[in-house]
């Protein structure tokens, strides 16, 4: 049975899209698959963990009959990789098997019953919808998406609070140990609604979304989040648990201010930390006058320092933060200057972009 011929890369793209959640172990053998759908004009790509499924489509110029199969889509990917660029695929059904072919070249697949592959349902309920730029939605998962907790028990941390309202789309990440938060300004015709994306989906959604002004459609349903954007489905389950008020961890009334050039600062974290302790990852800011001291020392006695001059004059203040967390956030933010605020040496910092409203980050302290 002739399923279709295609260029390479019309197969490719949409493959390389959905291949992403496909789990390399999984205890259900068809979930290590990718759904092929071909028929009325379209060639489909769906792939699941049971989670997430994201689906793509490319044009076809195929019989209007639907024809589907499931095969290994990482064999699939790597066969299509090592194909010249230019190639023609061709895709047969013949006795259970999937036959790819391009030119001399000729690969037998295993397939498992479309009919098999587990669909996840599209949820009811009333949603709560949102449309914007795929690059602003890039743009806010990526100054967040760095906090949040991998693999810890508050399973709620390890993902990421997607909160819409009348006013705006918010989303906020937090291990525990820092906090980020990122507000896109919109006027949303939806009554508040809060949701925790998974933290891979988080991930993957950040990864396919296009660094352009094409729009990206959220809708929000019971217990899962679909996203359309492009030729691409995602839908997402949601994480069941509360998320902390994120409200009351966003330190409010600091007077100890000063501004630091982003780079510089990066760059001077950066070297201090070579010498930091592997598993503490501490770093001392030691602030008197007009100088920000950074200092890293480890086991070995060793130590590494760096001096930064800061428009500051407030009293002298000495804490710690895990160096890790302060390169994180500098690491995500484009901006070209950072406005650090303290309270005291007990007290959590509040790291903002310099007349912008729309973005906070908290970072514990440590002692050290």
């Amino acid at each position: 049975m002739n399923l279709m011929q295609v260029d390479r890369n019309l197969l490719l793209t949409p493959l390389q899209a959905v291949s992403g959640v496909v789990e390399r172990r999984h205890t259900l053998p068809i979930l290590s698959n990718v759904l092929l759908e071909v028929g009325n004009g379209k060639l489909s790509l769906t792939a699941t963990d049971l989670e997430i499924q994201v689906a793509s489509e490319a044009e076809s110029q195929e019989t209007a009959d639907v024809q589907a199969t499931t095969v290994s889509a990482r064999k699939l990917q790597d066969i299509l990789r090592s194909l010249p660029e230019d190639a023609r695929v061709a895709l047969e059904l013949q006795d259970k098997r999937l036959q790819v072919k391009a030119g001399r070249s000729k690969f037998s697949l295993q397939t498992l019953p479309a009919q098999d592959f587990p669909k996840i349902a599209s949820a009811g309920g009333n949603a709560a919808e949102a449309q914007l730029p795929q690059r602003e939605l890039k743009r806010l998962l990526a100054l967040v998406q760095y906090a949040m907790a991998q693999q810890d028990i508050r399973y709620y941390l390890n993902g990421l609070l997607l909160s819409l309202r009348e006013d705006g789309l918010t989303v906020v990440a937090t291990d525990g140990h820092r906090l980020a938060l990122a507000t896109l300004a919109l006027k949303l015709d939806t009554p508040k609604t809060e949701v925790i994306l998974p933290r891979k989906a988080t991930l993957e959604l950040a990864k396919l979304l296009a660094d352009t002004d094409d729009p990206v459609s959220l809708r929000v349903l019971d217990n899962q989040v679909a996203f359309r954007f492009g030729r691409i489905n995602f839908v997402t389950k949601v994480v069941d648990g509360k998320f902390p008020d994120y409200q009351k961890v966003v330190p409010v009334g600091y007077k100890k201010r000063f501004l630091l050039d982003r780079l510089v600062l990066q760059q001077a974290l950066q070297r201090a930390a070579i010498l930091s302790n592997e598993k503490f990852r501490g770093v001392r800011w030691v602030i008197t006058g007009d100088r920000l001291r950074i200092i890293c020392t480890n086991s070995d006695q060793e130590e590494a320092e760096e001096e930064l001059e800061i428009n500051y004059g407030g009293e002298a203040l000495d804490v710690g933060f895990n160096v890790s967390y302060l390169l994180d956030v500098l690491a995500n933010v484009q901006s070209s200057e950072m406005e650090c605020a303290l309270g005291d040496s007990n007290s959590s910092m509040l790291m903002t972009i310099p007349g912008n409203a729309d973005f906070k980050y908290v970072i514990m302290p440590m002692r050290i």
